[in-house]
Order: structure tokens, then C-alpha cells, then sequence
């Protein structure tokens, strides 16, 4: 276990120090000077790797912290792969234009952001993956928000906010499966109690995107939509059949079939297709598919713009960046200076208010330091559980927080796992999408408020009696 090769090398106040200097490095760079957050992660790392040295710390632990930083992330990196290669198969075997053709069918420009919402919702819940939710009906909802002229990142932000209702309310979900988990509740307890926050909050969404839906759309966006859809019919391969690989992909992570097998299958299936539907279609062409992404060369640039997408090479800016930032949170977990900041926090949880805040901003807090969603879970139930049943409160409610705080905040951070994974396949920087992933943004807050006016955060009975 982690905690067991944890050493404090740091004091509270050097903690503090060092974790506020490495958020502005990183916030200064990204926001002051536009520049990749490859960049200013790579300098933190270079910091602490330079204040080891000066606090004398051998460099076997350093080494070692980056390697268990960057273990958790080898299978992610693989899945993130293999979703590129998707992408690229997909457009080749005409699954994600004939998904886009037979949209075009049936959402309106106004009222397309509201359903791009419910949308993400139904598939999001269905197969509990927000990331595969992404890459697959996110992809095509993206096409068709950009052909009607609508904002990119208000069809991301309601993508995302979809997306990640299904990986929080989902009991496919590997997120709501662990957070029940952490508090030793059930499981359908747990997405009972999540109710409490989760209803307000996409619906105050949904009634936002009816909002901003209202006249998104370009002026000639009805005009543009039909010389689409027409081009798209007449250059590419729209059939039926194309939505075989969605439809078996769905299946597949429905019966709870593991991430990479259900993809190789949705792999597979599209490259049998390509050939079957593809004219030309050759051995060479779809490896190189595969690799570099699909180029359409159709001659009209709204088409081409919008097909040409995909392929492992596509997700290196992702895996470059996932890699960086895992390699940043391991060294910081590893020297202990995680471990002295959440010491810190728990000198202010003496009420219920305070207890659910501290647990949220915990979650949220390991969120921008390691990226990673599921240790914003596992090291914040760790440290706070005892004081839920110190104070008498329902476990159930610290599972909530946990999925409020850390399942739904790691989209909004640009250096996070699924943060990464969002701009490479949405093509939509964290930034950009963040201000309209309204989802994520009021389920952080709606639990803090809950938590200090008390509304639904009940008490265990024994104890409160």
C-alpha cells in the first residue's frame, strides 16, 4: 500500500508552501503565458525533485515515488490508445457519419445543447464510462454542434456534464462501485442518497443548456446542417450497419464486459465494416488508419475538417501529459507532503459543516495535485471515515461527498487523467469546456451547501438517539 512507503520528509508549513508554489507555477504558465500544461508540470517536477535533494532524500525513493505515480495510469494510457484508434476506425467504417446523419434527423439547433445532455445522460448511465461516453456518442454530438454552429465548448461542457452524470450515478460505474466502498455502505443506498445533490444539479443544467440553446445556433445553421448531411451521404459510407460497433460496444459494457476488451471488440468490428462498406479500402490504408487517424479527402472543407480525427498518434499529447502529471502526484505522495496537508485539514473538522467541507475540498484538492480520480476517492474516505462516525454521521454521506467532490471535479482539472482524455478526443481544451460543464461545477458546491445547512445529511440512528 501506498501509506505503508510514505515518509514525512516535510513539515505542515513546508507543505503548505511548496503545494501553493506548485499551483502557481502551473496556473501562472497556463493561464499568463497560453502555454501547454506539459510545461509547467515538467518544472514542478524539476522543484521537487530539487528540493529532495536539498532536504538529503535518496534518489531510489524519488525514483521510486515517480514509478508508483505512473503504475496507476499504464492501463488509462492504454485505453486512451486503443480510443483513438477507435475514433480513426470509426469514421473509416462510417459509424460516427451515419450516427451524425441520423442526429441531424432528429435534434433541433435550439434545443440540440439540452439533448446533447440527456443524451450523454441515457448512454452515460447505460454503460457507466464517461470516458467511452466521450469518445463515442461525445464524438458525434461534437460534429453535429459544429455543423449547426454552435460554440464547441458548450457542446463539450454538455457532453461532459452528461457523461459524467452516468460514471456518478451509474452502478456499472467503477467510480460508484468504489465510493460505497470506501464508507462500507451499499451500493444502491449510496446512488439513493447521491439523489440528493445530483437531481438539482442536472436539472438546474438542463434548464441552463434550454437557456443557452435558444439562438446558439449560426443564423444559416439550418442551410449548413443540410449541405452537410447531403455531403456526407454522398462521400461517405452511411448505412445501417455502421452503428453495429456503437450497438455491440454498448452491449459489451452493459453486461460489465472490462473497458480494453469491449473496445477491441468496437476495434474490430469497425475495421470489418470499413472493408465491407469502404471501396479501396486496403491492409496499408488501415493500419495507417489506425496509427495517424483517418484523413477525408472529400474536397469540401467543412466535411474534411470534421472526419479528419483519430488514431493512436492522436492521444500522445494525452499520454505525454498523463504521464507527467502521475509522475508529479506520486513524488508528492511519496514524500509525504499529501499525507501533511491532510493532517492539516482535519484540525477544522469539529462539525458536520466542516466535516463535509474538508472531505470536499480534500477530494477536490488531490484532484489538482495528482490527477487521478480515483485516489481523490481512496485517500479521502481513508482519512476522514472515522471522523463521520466520531461525529455520528451516516457513512452514506461521506460516500456522496466523495463522488460530489472527486468522481465529478477530475474532468475540470486540465492536468487529470480525464481531463486530458476529454480535450484529445472532444478537441476542446479543459479551459475552454470548464465554465459549461455546469454538471461537475454545482455538485461540489450543492454538497458543501447541504453539509452545513444539514438537509439531507442524516446521522446514524444509534447514535443520534
Amino acid at each position: 500500500m501506498r501509506e505503508e512507503t510514505t515518509t514525512h520528509h516535510f513539515t505542515k508549513g513546508q507543505a503548505v508552501l511548496l503545494t501553493v508554489l506548485l499551483l502557481g507555477i502551473i496556473g501562472s504558465i497556463m493561464i499568463g503565458l497560453k502555454a501547454p500544461p506539459h510545461v509547467p508540470i515538467l518544472l514542478c517536477l524539476f522543484l521537487l525533485i530539487l528540493v529532495a535533494f536539498f532536504k538529503k532524500i535518496p534518489w531510489t525513493t524519488i525514483e521510486q515515488g515517480i514509478i508508483e505515480g505512473v503504475r496507476p495510469g499504464l492501463v488509462p494510457i492504454f485505453i486512451f490508445l486503443l480510443i483513438g484508434a477507435l475514433i480513426g476506425v470509426w469514421m473509416a467504417s462510417g459509424t460516427v457519419p451515419t450516427m451524425m446523419v441520423y442526429g441531424f434527423h432528429l435534434l433541433s439547433a435550439n434545443y440540440f445543447l439540452a439533448a446533447a445532455l440527456l443524451l450523454s445522460v441515457v448512454v452515460g448511465t447505460c454503460i457507466g464510462s464517461s470516458l467511452t461516453t466521450a469518445a463515442t456518442i461525445g464524438v458525434a454530438l461534437m460534429g453535429m454542434g459544429e455543423a449547426m454552429g454552435i460554440n464547441p465548448a458548450l457542446t463539450a461542457g454538455a457532453v461532459v456534464s452528461g457523461a459524467f452524470f452516468g460514471d456518478k450515478m451509474s452502478p456499472l460505474s467503477d467510480t460508484t462501485n468504489l465510493a460505497p466502498t470506501m464508507a462500507r455502505v451499499d451500493l444502491f443506498t449510496h446512488i439513493r442518497h447521491m439523489l440528493w445533490t445530483t437531481v438539482p444539479a442536472l436539472l438546474i443544467s438542463f434548464v441552463l443548456f434550454l437557456y443557452l440553446g435558444v439562438g446558439s445556433a449560426a443564423p444559416d445553421s439550418a442551410a449548413q446542417v443540410e449541405s452537410l448531411r447531403k455531403a456526407l451521404i454522398e462521400h461517405t459510407a452511411i448505412h445501417p450497419l455502421a452503428l453495429i460497433p456503437p450497438i455491440l460496444v454498448f452491449l459489451l459494457a452493459i453486461r460489465r464486459v472490462p473497458a480494453i476488451p469491449t473496445l477491441m471488440a468496437g476495434i474490430l468490428s469497425g475495421i470489418v465494416l470499413a472493408f465491407w462498406l469502404q471501396p479501396g479500402m486496403t491492409a496499408g490504408r488501415m493500419a495507417g488508419i489506425i496509427q495517424d487517424g483517418f484523413v477525408s479527402k472529400t474536397g469540401i472543407k467543412a466535411v474534411d475538417a470534421l472526419l479528419t480525427r483519430g488514431g493512436m498518434q492522436s492521444m500522445m499529447f494525452s499520454v505525454s501529459l498523463i504521464f507527467l502529471a502521475l509522475s508529479m502526484g506520486g513524488l508528492l505522495y511519496r514524500l509525504g507532503i499529501i499525507n501533511r496537508l491532510m493532517e492539516l485539514i482535519h484540525g477544522f473538522i469539529e462539525t458536520r459543516g466542516r466535516l463535509i467541507a474538508s472531505t470536499a475540498f480534500s477530494s477536490i484538492g488531490i484532484n489538482m495535485l495528482l490527477g487521478e480520480q480515483y485516489l481523490s476517492i481512496i485517500l479521502s474516505g481513508n482519512a476522514f471515515i472515522k471522523q463521520y462516525e466520531k461525529l455520528g454521521l451516516a457513512r452514506k454521506n461521506m460516500s456522496r461527498v466523495l463522488e460530489d467532490a472527486g468522481t465529478v471535479v477530475n474532468p475540470l482539472v486540465p492536468w487529470s487523467v480525464c481531463g486530458v482524455f476529454l480535450t484529445g478526443v472532444l478537441g476542446v481544451s479543459t479551459i475552454d469546456y470548464l465554465p459549461f460543464a455546469f454538471f461537475c461545477l454545482l455538485c461540489p458546491v450543492l454538497t458543501i451547501l447541504l453539509g452545513f445547512t444539514g438537509i439531507g445529511v442524516p446521522y446514524e440512528t444509534e447514535k443520534r438517539s
